[in-house]
């Protein structure tokens, strides 16, 4: 029998695509993920209302927060940060940020090459991180990109794996056009909030957290590069 208390509620509203999971650190209790109309603010509340109800889960169940943090739509990204730190302040329950590329990696199957991991970044462009895998585990090495995918294929030397939100287009350009690049499918590229709950649930059981005043959102900048 699950133990009070012990439900994660993970959230992430990088982008249009929205998903919500509940975890218990055993299994997956709830999943939702879908594409918003940049309707974040009026769909996401009454999803967790739903999914709550779904896995005949009350408000008391719940015992912590996962949030992405993008890079991603600045709206959105406001928009489940804003719902995640009132629910941490209001239960006086633990808050997990987690970067949304990480979410992305986390989901991949592990290989001796490096990785690519994309998100929508606006105007035609792409937000890129660079991953390796280190002690089992795909870690970031280099700093967050923004690029033009044509940018992206040329910036590829040596044989990748490419993830992440692509239209058919880019999908079409990045199989053609470079030998080098291995492209995950969609269902491996979709971004699914089960991993973002797996990933703040190591960092909680750790005893890491985070303060729910000063936890801030991702944000790129497209003069200058930033951590990933």
């Amino acid at each position: 029998m699950r133990s009070p208390s012990t439900t994660m509620l993970a959230l992430d509203t990088s982008t249009r695509t929205v998903g919500l999971a509940l975890y218990d650190g055993m299994q997956v209790l709830n999943e939702s993920v879908w594409t918003s109309q940049d309707y974040h603010t009026v769909e996401l509340a009454p999803a967790v209302v739903q999914a709550f109800e779904k896995a005949g889960l009350k408000g008391e169940d719940l015992g912590a927060l996962a949030v992405a943090l993008g890079p991603g739509s600045f709206t959105g990204l406001r928009v489940g940060l804003a719902l995640a730190k009132g629910l941490a302040l209001v239960h006086h329950i633990p808050i997990i940020g987690v970067p949304t590329l990480d979410v992305l990696a986390e989901a991949q199957p592990f290989m001796d090459i490096s990785m690519a991991v994309v998100l929508r970044a606006g105007r035609g462009r792409l937000a890129v991180g660079w991953y390796l895998v280190t002690n089992r585990r795909w870690k970031s090495i280099k700093e967050i990109e923004v690029l033009t995918p044509q940018d992206l294929v040329e910036r590829i030397e040596n044989p990748t794996l490419v993830c992440g939100e692509l239209t058919q287009e880019e999908r079409t350009l990045f199989a053609h056009k470079h030998p080098n690049i291995l492209l995950a499918t969609p269902a491996r590229s979709l971004r699914r909030p089960s991993f973002l709950a797996e990933l703040a649930w190591k960092r909680w059981q750790s005893g890491e957290m985070d303060d729910p005043t000063t936890l801030a959102p991702i944000y790129l900048h497209y003069n200058v590069p930033i951590p990933g």
